[in-house]
């Protein structure tokens, strides 16, 4: 059961980390980072999400219960 779950996370972490690339190399994205000069937030939001979300299912996969 916990290796279908972290699998399930991996999988939820690739794609978060697939949207916010996309989110970040959007045209108003590029035009809002060239204007104000800081990345836009709902792509770091998503990068660290994914981050988060492939982490745990790593954690949920390999972590051995004694």
């Amino acid at each position: 059961m916990r290796k279908g779950i972290g699998v399930v996370c991996i999988i939820l972490g690739v794609l978060l980390l697939v949207k916010g690339h996309d989110v970040g190399n959007s045209f108003a994205s590029r035009m809002k980072e060239t204007f104000v000069g800081v990345p836009v937030e709902a792509a770091m939001k998503l990068y660290l999400a994914g981050v988060i979300s492939g982490l745990l299912g790593l954690l949920l996969i390999f972590w051995k219960k004694r």
